[in-house]
Formats: structure tokens, C-alpha cells, sequence
């Protein structure tokens, strides 16, 4: 079976637009003039993929990650 793709969130700095991006594709699914939408983009194609949602600052690091998928590494601190 097929890894599934994770989305980022990043910047370009070519177009100053914040992308919705999966993993693997030239192409964005979706571009925004803020952080604050982009994420909000990335964040419902994560879930609808059941995939990692990574956000990335400005300079291209990254900054946080949420997984909504079988999440390889669940925090440690969370008790089940």
C-alpha cells in the first residue's frame, strides 16, 4: 500500500502567497494571502486525508505539525 501524502503549509516567496501543498506535488491545492487561511486550507485537507498537516514560517522551518491519521509518534504526555 501507498504512503499517504502529508500537507504543508508554506510560504512563496516568488508569488508572497502562503500554499496549501501536498507532499510530492508542484502544483498547490489552494493559495492565501495569510498564514491564518492557509492553515485553515491545509488543515481540513489534512483531516479529509487522514494525513500529518506540517506548517512551515517564512523561512521555510518548520514550525508545528498535527497529525490526523494514524500518527506515528503520539505525544508521550497523553495517557490512554
Amino acid at each position: 500500500m501507498a504512503r499517504k501524502k502529508n500537507i504543508h503549509t508554506v510560504y512563496n516567496s516568488d508569488s508572497k502567497m502562503w500554499e496549501t501543498k501536498r507532499e510530492g506535488q508542484k502544483e498547490p491545492l489552494a493559495r492565501s494571502r495569510t498564514k491564518a487561511t492557509a492553515q485553515q486550507k491545509s488543515r481540513a485537507e489534512a483531516k479529509k486525508a487522514k494525513v500529518e498537516h506540517v506548517i512551515h514560517n517564512m523561512d521555510g522551518k518548520i514550525s508545528d505539525s498535527d497529525s490526523y491519521g494514524n500518527d506515528p509518534n503520539p505525544p508521550k504526555d497523553k495517557k490512554h
